[in-house]
């Protein structure tokens, strides 16, 4: 049974998500679709390339990803169908997938050439459901586009690093549920830079001198529960997908508060590591 998974800038609201799926189906019955999520930031490409990177390789290969995020077909946006790594991608060529190329090299890449037998202004729903269920139904790439060899690259991906390798300056690429401040700074990245040199990770105000392994590595457990004043406690980590990440110990942001709430980091600002001389 295909499976095909859905990841836009829809929300919960609207019928889009909706409408979306009921297409698939009455196209292709026998498939199953996965939401991964609705709730990317409008137009926010940055942080729907940090979600599918993470999410994809949890699915069987074959899988086909449909991103609905800043879809709408221009001279400076088309549409692309991407084969990389036993899976495919159905998305506009406006970098979201440029953080995933940054890893692994795509086998083949078509830019979608069937908007002239489709009148739409919904092109998810009506060029990428009818990408994805000839994918589906096993058809080639090259049937639905013509083959090209480069991806728009994502502005600010990569970490700008000083030419005396003493600085690393980052930018917040994603603010997850609990508030955690996400960077685009990778673990390989950081110790490649810091090669066993003492650090120090500043965010606004706020000075970090360690990375911790946990989110729970900032606790005394040795001290009694109800003295030790855990939540609302700032820290580090490298987070699953090792990315360097800011967060707060058992944040709520309506309760406690959470590192993005506490520290006023929203995305796009800088998160600076500062390296001793050699």
């Amino acid at each position: 049974m295909p499976i095909i998974t859905l990841t836009t800038d829809f929300g919960e609201k609207d019928h889009f998500a909706g409408t979306v799926k009921g297409s698939i189906y009455s196209e292709l019955s026998d498939v199953r679709i996965v939401d991964v999520s609705h709730s990317i930031s409008p137009f926010n490409i940055i942080e729907a390339a940090y979600t599918i990177q993470n999410a994809y390789s949890s699915f069987p290969e074959g899988t086909i990803h449909i991103i609905g995020i800043d879809s709408e077909l221009s001279p400076e946006n088309k549409h692309i169908a991407v084969k990389l790594d036993g899976h495919y991608f159905i998305c506009a060529n406006n970098g979201i997938m440029s953080m995933i190329c940054q890893d692994i090299a795509p086998e083949k890449i078509v830019e979608i050439n069937i908007h002239d037998k489709i009148q739409t202004s919904f092109p998810v729903l009506d060029v990428f459901v009818k990408v994805a269920c000839h994918i589906a139904r096993g058809g080639t790439l090259e049937v639905i586009g013509k083959v090209i060899n480069n991806i728009k690259p994502i502005k600010y991906l990569v970490p700008f690093v000083n030419d005396e390798k003493t600085q690393i300056i980052g930018t917040v690429i994603h603010i997850d549920n609990y508030g955690n401040v996400i960077t685009n700074i990778k673990r390989k990245f950081f110790e490649g830079v810091q090669k066993t040199r003492n650090y120090e990770i500043a965010a606004r105000n706020y000075k970090f001198k360690k990375v911790h392994d946990r989110y729970g590595d900032i606790i005394n457990f040795d001290i009694p529960e109800d003295k030790r004043n855990d939540e609302g406690k700032a820290l580090v980590v490298f987070n699953a997908s090792d990315y360097l990440e800011i967060a707060v110990y058992k944040s709520n942001c309506s309760t406690v508060g959470s590192a993005s709430t506490l520290m006023g980091l929203k995305a796009m600002d800088t998160v600076t590591v500062s390296f001793d001389k050699v």
